[in-house]
């Protein structure tokens, strides 16, 4: 199986649609991926996601089907007690950094002011929702693996979501340290990020990253990163 990840286009926030660049970048998009067989269309919940999956799923003539696991993520303090960055990932990687911690050591995520950020109820949350959406796949988890039991797992999908979601899944999929990751790959607007998996029944798979943050068809538009 072949997922294809998409981040959703330039955002309007406050009222969670797209902006008119946003649209633009979402056709943009949805013309690079009008040849990559996509067979099923999935979404976060969120508007600017679920806007962004309709440019392409009207190119290819597909329904686009709602993952309510996939809505953006939360952060900040779950205690009431300070938070770095009052919780914000990016932000909270960067201060790691800067303190000289590895983050592929997650233990420094268990002192204050770090851990008493509700992300990591989230990221459970993700974790435990995508192995469900997952074994619907054909993907069933074992430890830090994925048995394939389906029959119809030679196909290829994709997925819309954010930057927050997206990287909380990429860690549980790759099993590599979400604040790692929040700086490994940082999306672009509609950025596409692409892993594989075997097809071959009864055995075990990890996820192949086959494509990152891969933005080329917008960079035209002037717009880079931003969460």
């Amino acid at each position: 199986m072949k997922i294809i990840f998409v981040r959703h286009g330039h955002p309007d926030y406050v009222n969670d649609c797209l902006t008119e660049l946003g649209h633009e970048q979402a056709e943009k998009a949805a013309a690079r991926l009008k040849h990559e067989g996509i067979q099923q269309i999935f979404s976060s919940p969120f508007g600017r996601a679920q806007e962004t999956a309709l440019r392409t799923a009207k190119q290819l003539s597909l329904d686009v089907n709602t993952l309510d696991f996939m809505r953006e993520i939360k952060w900040g303090s779950s205690d009431g007690n300070t938070v770095y960055a009052d919780g914000h990932p990016w932000d909270t990687s960067l201060y790691a950094v800067a303190l000289g911690h590895s983050l592929m050591d997650e233990s420094w995520t268990k002192q204050p002011p770090f851990c008493n950020n509700v992300v990591f109820a989230e990221l459970e949350r993700v974790a435990k929702a995508s192995d469900e959406w997952m074994e619907t796949l054909g993907y069933r988890r074992e430890g830090a693996n994925y048995r394939v039991i389906g029959d119809d797992t030679e196909r290829t999908i994709a997925l819309f979501s954010h930057g927050g979601s997206s990287s909380a899944l990429f860690s549980h999929l790759l099993n590599l340290p979400f604040f790692y990751l929040c700086r490994a790959i940082c999306p672009d607007f509609t950025a596409i990020t692409v892993m594989s998996l075997s097809d071959t029944k009864g055995t075990l798979t990890a996820p192949m990253i086959e494509l990152a943050n891969d933005s080329r068809h917008i960079r035209s538009s002037g717009v880079s990163y931003e969460m």
